[in-house]
Formats: structure tokens, C-alpha cells, sequence
């Protein structure tokens, strides 16, 4: 996953839950596969949490500038670290190239931007949702443009 997405940083997997999903309190009992909710969870130097953002589902993303300005507001140092080792990449039987994120990005953003046109008299909240939701996928259709200008 790190070399298809060309992340810059490390991932951290949990399979059997125990080393941060639960910790962390971030698992969703509502969840038949035992996943947890999408979260972020700053930690200080000293491993106490100095900040924490937890998604309602799947769908819930906070705007990563909004993460990297939390961690900024710490006045931290930077540090720096080995590189994470990279093996060859293997996507999954369903996986999707990168080119065909694209349109499905567009008709999320679409069909998130008609959800909200079609309720907002009925809630804000479903418009700001919707809104939230739009940004969400510019962005992601906007960073997989620049992936592929760099292949």
C-alpha cells in the first residue's frame, strides 16, 4: 500500500486489534468485520495524547490540512527516521488502478453534492456533510492527478 499510494511515511497494521485498535478505544461494535472507525490519535514524545479526531463511519475524513495544523500547534521538533522498508507492491483481486479512482471519485462527489442539494431544507447538518463530503473527494481526485503526472 505504501508503494502504490507513494506514501511518504510508514502504515501501521492491527489485524488482531490488540495493539491499538482497542487500546485506543477506536473499535466499532457496530462493526460485524471488528474494524475500527476511522480515527487519528496525536500522541506528545512521552506517549501521552495530546490531541484526537475519531470518524462517526467510513465516510467521516477530517481535511488532513486540518490534522497536520494539530500537530503543528504542538511546536515539536521535527524528527527523522529510516526509511520504511518497501516490498513490491500486490493489490488486492479488487482492487483499482489508480486511473480508475478518478471516475469513481467524480461520482461520489456528484451523488454526495446531490444528496445534499436534494435535504438540505431539511438539515444543515446534511449540508454540511454533503459539502465536507465534496471537498473530501476534490481533494482525493486532486492527489491521484498528481500521482499520475509523476509516473
Amino acid at each position: 500500500m505504501i508503494e502504490k499510494l507513494r506514501l511518504p511515511f510508514p502504515l501501521l497494521s492491527d489485524p488482531d486489534r490488540r495493539a491499538l485498535i482497542e487500546p485506543f478505544g477506536v473499535a466499532d461494535p457496530q462493526d460485524p468485520r471488528n474494524i475500527a472507525r476511522p480515527a487519528m490519535v496525536l500522541l506528545r514524545p512521552g506517549g501521552e495524547e495530546a490531541w484526537r479526531f475519531e470518524s462517526r463511519d467510513y465516510a467521516d475524513r477530517l481535511p488532513e490540512a486540518d490534522a497536520l495544523d494539530r500537530v503543528r500547534e504542538l511546536g515539536l521538533e521535527p524528527t527523522t527516521q529510516p526509511p520504511p522498508e518497501i516490498g513490491p507492491p500486490q493489490p488486492g483481486p479488487r482492487a483499482m488502478s489508480l486511473e480508475a479512482l478518478i471516475p469513481y471519485f467524480r461520482g461520489a462527489r456528484f451523488a454526495a453534492l446531490a444528496m445534499g442539494l436534494r435535504h438540505r431544507r431539511f438539515s444543515e447538518e446534511i449540508a454540511e456533510d454533503s459539502k465536507a463530503y465534496v471537498e473530501e473527494m476534490d481533494r482525493f481526485t486532486e492527489a491521484i492527478q498528481r500521482l499520475l503526472e509523476t509516473d
